[in-house]
C-alpha cells in the first residue's frame, strides 16, 4: 500500500488529486492538506511515501515545505505545477515528476505508474540531491532593495521600510515612513516581484507590507480597515478577506 499526501490550497485541485487517485488501490491517502504549515505537520508525523506537493501556496509554497522538513526528510515528490515553461524544463532537467494544473487525467496516471516504478525499484535514491538542486534552480527569490525610477532618478527603497504601495492612475506610490515615491507601473505586475510572506494585496489598488500593519478592525460592510505604522487607515475589500489569516501567520 503506498501512503499518499495531498498538499494543494485550492479545494478543486485537491478533490481532483483525491478522485484520481482513489480509482487506484494501491493507495491509501492519508489527509488532504491546504496549506504548507499543515504538509510540513502531516510529513513529519505521518511519514507517508508519496506527496503530491502544490508549488505555488501563500505564505509557505512547496519549496518551503521541502525546506522546512528537510530535503533529505522528504518522501518521493511529485509536483503539482501550473508554472510556466521555464520553470517546467527546470523540473524536467532535474528529473522530478510533476503534474500540470489544470490536470491531464492520462497524462496523471502516467506519472502514477511511473512513481510506483520508482517506490518498487528504489530508483529514486538520488532525491535529495535532485531536491537541492531544485531549490537553487526554481525557488523564487525577492531583492531586499528596490529600485524605483521616478522624475528621471532612480531612488533606492528598502521593501522593509516600504509601509504601502497603492495604485494612482498609471502610476504607483510606494509610502515610506519618511517619503512616498511615484513610479509609472501596474499592480499586477509589482505583485509578482514582492515576496508573498511579507506583501499581502488589501484591495485591487493596495499593497500592505505586513510588518507594518499595526491593527486590523472589522467593518460592518463585511471590509476590514488596516491600520498601519504611523496611523494610515486602508480597507481590506471583501474580495481579499481570505488573506486575514496571512496577517497572523506572519
Amino acid at each position: 500500500m503506498i501512503r499518499a499526501l495531498i498538499v494543494d490550497d485550492e479545494s478543486l485541485a485537491r478533490e481532483a488529486l483525491r478522485d484520481i487517485l482513489s480509482e487506484d488501490a494501491s493507495f491509501q491517502i492519508l489527509k488532504d492538506c491546504k496549506n504548507g504549515k499543515e504538509a510540513v505537520a502531516a510529513i513529519q508525523r505521518d511519514k507517508p511515501d508519496v506527496v503530491f506537493l502544490d508549488v505555488r501556496m501563500p505564505v509557505l509554497d512547496g519549496f518551503g515545505v521541502i525546506e522546512r522538513v528537510g530535503v533529505e526528510n522528504m518522501p518521493l515528490t511529485v509536483f503539482v505545477t501550473a508554472y510556466d515553461q521555464f520553470a517546467i524544463k527546470a523540473f524536467e532537467s532535474q528529473a522530478l515528476d510533476y503534474v500540470l494544473k489544470p490536470f491531464d487525467e492520462d497524462r496523471f496516471r502516467k506519472t502514477i505508474e511511473r512513481m510506483k516504478r520508482q517506490l518498487q525499484k528504489g530508483s529514486y535514491s538520488d532525491l535529495e540531491a535532485r531536491l537541492r538542486s531544485m531549490l537553487n534552480i526554481t525557488k523564487p527569490k525577492y531583492q531586499d532593495r528596490l529600485p524605483i525610477r521616478s522624475g528621471g532618478r532612480i531612488v533606492f527603497l528598502q521593501t522593509s521600510d516600504i509601509r504601502w504601495i497603492e495604485a494612482a492612475g498609471n502610476y504607483l506610490k510606494f509610502v515610506t515612513k519618511d517619503e512616498s515615491v511615484l513610479m509609472r507601473g501596474t499592480m499586477a505586475n509589482l505583485e509578482g516581484e514582492l515576496d508573498p510572506e511579507r506583501f499581502i494585496r488589501i484591495h485591487r489598488s493596495t499593497i500592505v507590507n505586513v510588518a507594518q500593519v499595526k491593527e486590523l478592525r472589522p467593518w460592518y460592510t463585511g471590509e476590514y480597515v488596516v491600520i498601519m505604522n504611523g496611523g494610515k487607515e486602508l480597507t481590506l475589500a471583501r474580495k481579499y478577506r481570505h488573506y486575514l489569516k496571512r496577517f497572523v501567520q506572519n
